[in-house]
């Protein structure tokens, strides 16, 4: 009996289990308890901020649609006072076309129709500095009547006349200013290739040849003597010439006349100076 005894003091038994157990499916059974509390509560708050949002969305659309109806209302009353404005515009500019139209037939009768007094003097500009004074006189007009025996094309002349005279004095004016002004000779630098018939030739002579040549704007330079080949040598010779004066065609006709010495001649170089 005291072994058996000490046999199960010395096992491991668990004799509380049930009660354990007991105590676990009640903890686990409140645990579940309290959280379809708080489950329910997070619906509910997410039913309300839904509800509030639908509220919130209808009353924006009902204010919308009135503000829209009160700007419509706003802009018609614009539209309208705009049609106004702009009739009452186009009348203004109607009334000014007219009295436009009466002032330029007015002017016109007035040009057509003789001055009743005589005008003042006026000086005319000219465009050289100098002024001529202009007078235009006609009798002053005693009777309406009277309009017939005046002579209406007596002015015109008389103005035809003076504005030719003013013309010519301009014109005068202008070509004694431009006969003052000095007038700017154009120049060209010529180089000339004066070629002889071979190596016989007298180079020196044919230089003094070309030089011979004198014209009106023409100025001989610096000349050199240029191998070409086989102990042929060309002159070279520079020249300034006034163009409207002086051409190449002048010169190539005027050197190449000395037959005995000149086989050809080319121009090298052309510059404007």
């Amino acid at each position: 009996m005291s072994s058996a005894v000490d046999y199960f003091v010395q096992e491991k038994i668990w004799f509380d289990k049930p009660r354990y157990d007991d105590a676990e499916r009640h903890f686990y059974e409140c645990i579940n308890s309290t959280s379809h509390p708080a489950q329910e509560l997070g619906a509910n708050t997410i039913l309300q901020d839904i509800a509030r949002a639908r509220e919130n969305i209808q009353k924006s659309l009902a204010g919308s649609a009135a503000n829209g109806a009160g700007d419509q209302g706003e802009l018609i009353t614009r539209i309208k006072s705009l049609e106004l404005e702009n009739s009452s515009l186009n009348q203004v500019v109607e009334d000014l076309r007219l009295a436009l139209s009466k002032l330029e037939c007015r002017v016109a009768v007035l040009e057509k129709s003789p001055s009743p007094a005589a005008a003042p003097v006026s000086a005319a500009p000219c465009t050289n500095g100098t002024s001529v004074q202009q007078q235009k006189t006609s009798p002053p007009v005693e009777d309406e009547d009277d309009d017939d025996d005046m002579d209406l094309f007596g002015s015109d002349e008389e103005e035809d006349a003076e504005a030719e005279r003013l013309k010519e004095q301009r014109l005068k004016e202008y070509a004694e200013k431009k006969a003052k002004k000095p007038t700017l000779i154009a120049k060209s630098s010529i180089l000339l290739d004066v070629k002889p018939w071979d190596d016989e030739t007298d180079m020196a002579k044919l230089e003094e040849c070309v030089r011979s040549v004198v014209a009106d704007g023409l100025l001989w330079g610096q000349s050199k003597l240029v191998p070409v080949g086989y102990g042929i040598r060309k002159l070279q010779i520079q020249c300034v010439v006034e163009d409207d004066k002086v051409g190449t065609d002048l010169l190539e006709e005027e050197i190449t006349k000395f037959e005995d010495f000149v086989q050809s001649v080319d121009v090298a170089a052309f510059n404007k100076i």
